[in-house]
């Protein structure tokens, strides 16, 4: 195992949260933490870029599609009406070309942090994936209540703000994607000997 101080991740603040002027709140949250910003650049992101950061595989996409299918369960909504379908991949299908619309509908701000389980600890300051049971503290939680059976049934992508890197291996291909070796710059923060 590496130095869990030398852990890397990636966000993206998504275009609801560029749109409602969140960055710096985002920003600020993260390095409050203790995480250390060492990568930061606003982009407008491609169709392909998007199809290429969301995996692919039939497993993910068919995932997505059980998830959604749970939470129609949950709130007695009968998918067959709604989409059309209840198989869930093809549901997933949806579900990750609405996401690829939603993330290429305005500018996004993509981040590289770095700092004691920064994958963890981006992951909780950003809370559930679901802002409606996101807990109060999280990006998430404060800032968004929407709901992945709203989204569904307006045929989008669930608005929550912030994208976080959700494991190493998510990371590695992300940082492939997102950034190049010139643009990432590590530096040693003020506090660094006294908090770690």
């Amino acid at each position: 195992m590496n130095n869990p101080r030398e852990e890397k991740t990636i966000f993206i603040i998504k275009p609801d949260g560029v749109k409602r002027g969140l960055i710096g709140e985002i920003i600020s949250r993260i390095e409050k933490r203790g995480l250390k910003i060492i990568a930061l650049d606003m982009t407008q992101a491609t169709k392909e870029e998007m199809d290429d950061h969301y995996p692919k595989d039939k497993a993910w996409i068919k995932r997505l599609g059980e998830k959604s299918l749970a939470n129609y369960a949950k709130y007695s909504i009968n998918p067959e009406e709604k989409l059309g379908t209840s198989d869930p991949e093809k549901i997933g299908e949806m579900i990750r070309a609405w996401v690829i619309e939603y993330m290429t509908s305005g500018p996004v701000v993509k981040g590289m942090v770095k700092g004691v389980h920064a994958i963890d600890m981006v992951r909780k300051l950003c809370g559930n994936s679901v802002p409606a049971l996101a807990e109060m503290g999280t990006i998430r939680g404060d800032f968004s209540v929407d709901s992945a059976v709203s989204a569904n049934l307006n045929f989008r992508s669930i608005r929550n703000i912030i994208h976080a890197s959700e494991t190493p291996e998510e990371f590695a291909n992300e940082l492939a994607l997102w950034f190049t070796e010139k643009e990432i710059h590590d530096y040693a923060r003020a506090e660094e000997d006294i908090m770690f």
